[in-house]
């Protein structure tokens, strides 16, 4: 192989790296959080509440967990309802008392990442 030919594979093969790092598909990116029902620290009505988790990407919800902190200190792992769509994340909650609350939750992109958060919130009943 002459060298030109070296030149003009490295060049073509460096090019497409470059491509792919500046255009990798949305797809393929770390699950960020985009919006939470309930919002960060807001006020909503309890005993019973609606959890939902939107994500900027696909996230795997067989290897994905909800826990909510109760205002004791004590941990409740939440059940996941079946995906309404790929990149969201849903719960129900019942029969929570006043208090500040803490939402875990840990999300497998289909990047293969785990990306985890928390947010706080407070249940005041009707």
């Amino acid at each position: 192989m002459s060298l030109r030919s070296v030149y003009r594979v490295l060049t073509f093969s460096s090019v497409a790296v470059i491509c792919w790092m500046l255009f990798e598909q949305p797809g393929s990116a770390h699950a960020i959080l985009l919006e939470a029902t309930p919002a960060a620290n807001s006020r909503v009505a309890g005993p019973e509440i609606a959890i939902r988790l939107r994500f900027n990407s696909r996230i795997d919800a067989q290897r994905s967990r909800l826990t909510l902190v109760l205002p004791d200190g004590s941990n409740r792992k939440l059940e996941l309802l079946p995906q309404p769509s790929p990149d969201v994340l849903n719960s129900q909650v019942t029969g929570l008392a006043d208090g500040n609350y803490r939402l875990q939750w840990q999300v497998l992109a289909t990047d293969g990442h785990i990306t985890r958060g928390e947010f706080s919130f407070e249940v005041r009943k009707n």
